[in-house]
């Protein structure tokens, strides 16, 4: 099944010739015809695998026709981050179009976004809160609203943003048509579901586990070194693009601080930053600027960058969806990509709950070289400060630069996930040690952080998958 095969206006395929789309996403090929016929459609498919495109080109196809300088179609999304990539999606699919959008989000001025609406747009993105400020101000209507997508609804949820989401459906019509997309589903999406969509199409699209284009390994370490061994990782790692995942904002703030100040181009995504801050770093990010971005789940909202190499996870993820959600950031785009965790002692049920997922046990690494017995400074000691080195033994190849500050670092907590199964996960002295990419395993990466050359990748998967405020 090709694009042509939807029907779609020439000036629709037209954006999709742009885009260089050559054959639709399983999410693509599954909800666009029922899009097309005017279904409800729940969707249950994670970012990255078409499912933008899977609504935005029926709308635009649906929007020629009819009245012209009144919103027909809202987009509601989670994150500013998610919002303007959506927007950004529907202005280069829909060029040719002559429909007009717009994006609102909290932490940039009121005022243009309400002129715009004013001078009349078609198609409006948005995130929740500064949705219901427009509302309420007067700035725009939605009576005349024909499609409603809620993007992401597991994550609005988790942020707090259903009983402005149930503000926002009241002031719709009710005859519309509604599309509901989630990488979960929880009871209280389930419950939404059932109170905003009619007579829905489910369709299901890589939820159940993550991308076969993705390497996975695991790296046992002590809380107080995990920032040692990162530095060793990236150093002595063959990459493009590293998106690593903390628990809180303030450990990616101060993972990204160590990362820039031991030499790396790296930048920190959350939640304390401007928006302006925000997008010029997924900016720097997408164009390379930046070649290491450090983040939280909520704050990687958005974040769909195909060259994305190397996913790291600093914290593990409290759910395996949001495991497979984090990982599913690499391995996009027919490409291959590595998942690196670290895990402490506390992580293990929820490991034992991922392998099961996978249908795999996943493959314990040591570093080379790297000291797993050092201990932690006795005063003020710092999550970022190298140890003390013992005083007789070899000089290890790559000093850690110690934290300026000497702060402590606040310790990740033990996981929350729920027991899972009766499996021994494998003691760390079993762990395999890591060594260089045998020559001819895997397409060589023409950058390297650490100029050592050196791989942990080992063997590349051979599957692949095509991809096409407030």
């Amino acid at each position: 099944m090709g694009f042509p095969s939807f029907k779609f206006d020439p000036r629709v395929m037209a954006g999709v010739t742009a885009a260089q789309y050559q054959t639709p996403t399983p999410i693509q090929a599954e909800a666009i015809p029922h899009v097309m016929q005017g279904r409800d459609v729940m969707g249950l498919a994670q970012t990255g695998t078409g499912k933008t495109a899977a609504f935005a080109l029926p709308i635009l196809h649906r929007l020629l026709e009819g009245p012209r300088g009144k919103i027909r179609a809202l987009v509601v999304a989670p994150t500013r981050e998610l919002a303007q990539q959506i927007h950004d999606a529907f202005e280069a699919l829909g060029r040719q179009c002559g429909l007009r959008s717009a994006v609102v989000y909290g932490g940039v001025g009121f005022g243009p976004q309400a002129q715009k609406m004013r001078a009349g747009v078609e198609i409006v993105v948005a995130c929740p809160g500064r949705l219901l400020d427009h509302l309420e101000q007067g700035t725009c209507r939605l009576d005349g609203v024909e499609v409603l997508v809620l993007d992401e609804a597991d994550h609005m949820f988790d942020m707090g943003f259903l009983p402005n989401i149930r503000k926002i459906v009241k002031r719709l019509p009710v005859k519309r048509q509604t599309l509901l997309f989630s990488a979960t589903m929880p009871d209280d999406i389930r419950k939404l579901a059932h109170e905003v969509l009619h007579d829905p199409v489910t369709i299901q699209a890589g939820v159940a586990k993550p991308a076969e284009t993705v390497a996975h390994a695991l790296y046992p370490v002590p809380q107080h070194l995990k920032s040692a061994l990162l530095l060793e990782l990236l150093k002595h790692t063959d990459t493009d693009s590293v998106l690593i995942f903390t628990r809180t904002k303030h450990r990616a703030r101060r993972v990204g601080d160590t990362l820039q100040k031991a030499g790396f181009k790296a930048i920190s995504m959350q939640g304390n930053l401007s928006q302006n801050r925000r997008q010029e770093a997924m900016d720097g990010f997408r164009s390379g600027k930046y070649q290491i971005m450090v983040a939280t789940d909520i704050a990687a909202r958005g974040i769909d960058v195909s060259s994305i190499s190397h996913v790291i996870n600093f914290d593990i993820p409290e759910t395996v969806e949001a495991y497979t959600h984090r990982i599913g950031r690499t391995g996009r785009a027919a490409r291959t990509g590595d998942a690196f965790t670290m895990v402490t002692a506390e992580d293990y049920d929820l490991i034992r709950a991922i392998e099961r997922v996978l249908k795999v046990t996943i493959e314990r690494r040591k570093v080379d070289g790297f000291d797993y017995t050092l201990p932690s400074q006795e005063a003020h000691r710092s999550e970022f400060a190298r140890p003390p080195l013992p005083p007789r033994g070899p000089r290890r190849p790559h000093p850690m630069p110690a934290h300026p500050h000497g702060r402590e670092f606040p310790s990740a907590g033990a996981s929350q996930a729920p027991q899972h199964g009766h499996g021994t996960p494998r003691p760390h002295g079993q762990a395999s040690s890591v060594h260089p990419r045998p020559h001819g395993s895997g397409p060589s990466r023409p950058r390297s952080f650490g100029g050592g050359g050196r791989s942990f990748g080992g063997q590349r998967p051979s599957g692949s998958r095509s991809s096409s405020g407030r």
